[in-house]
């Protein structure tokens, strides 16, 4: 397969992949809102917005691969924060969600944002992890995400008695509970952003690229 054919094939996928996510959370939006529920809730779940994000990254990535170009560390510090976080969507559900009522989240799209999506997202990364490698210090910068997240999440659960996740809400478990929660997810984000920073820093990108466009 030529360097051009090559391309072309990833940026399809790419574009496959970001544009059935954006259908996803689209559809899913519209069966919110025909059900009278709250619009900024919608907006409230971290799957959603890791969803969202990762299908532009995806998107903006296919027009890239197609083009034979690769943008600058800011940009491959977005995606490895898009990477991380899809990373955690996959193992937070597999690991506190499996078992709680989806209400009207239809199958397929929860398999596909919740299973298909962090599987995808992690392996492009791995495939076509930066030519230059990322400073380690751009770390304490992606742990910002999570917690805004967090203090979004429960600030305005204090101010609505409305929580994204049962995890989240301390009149479950308490406050020390929840605050035992946050920890361990911020500690995952660190973990998980350590080693896929570090494995996108090691592993070489297979896509074809011209040396010439990339910046």
């Amino acid at each position: 397969m030529s360097a051009m054919r090559s391309r072309r094939f990833f940026a399809t996928v790419r574009f496959m992949f970001g544009a059935v996510t954006l259908i996803a959370v689209g559809t899913q939006l519209l069966i919110h809102i025909s059900l009278g529920y709250n619009v900024l809730n919608f907006f409230s779940y971290f799957t959603n917005l890791s969803n969202l994000l990762a299908g532009v990254v995806l998107l903006v990535e296919s027009v890239l691969t197609w083009r034979g170009k690769e943008l600058g560390p800011g940009w491959q510090l977005l995606r490895c924060v898009s990477v991380v976080c899809m990373a955690l969507v996959g193992i937070v559900f597999s690991a506190l969600l499996r078992n709680v009522d989806l209400g009207s989240l239809l199958p397929w799209i929860n398999s596909w944002l919740h299973f298909v999506m962090p599987v995808a997202v992690v392996l492009d990364w791995l495939i076509f992890s930066p030519r230059k490698p990322l400073a380690l210090r751009g770390i304490g910068l992606m742990v910002l995400v999570p917690l805004a997240y967090l203090a979004y999440s429960l600030i305005r659960g204090a101010a609505t008695s409305w929580y994204a996740y049962p995890f989240l809400n301390p009149a479950i478990g308490g406050y020390e509970a929840v605050t035992l929660t946050c920890l361990g997810i911020a500690l995952a984000f660190l973990v998980v952003s350590f080693v896929l920073l570090v494995a996108g820093n090691k592993l070489r990108p297979l896509r074809p690229l011209d040396p010439a466009r990339t910046g």
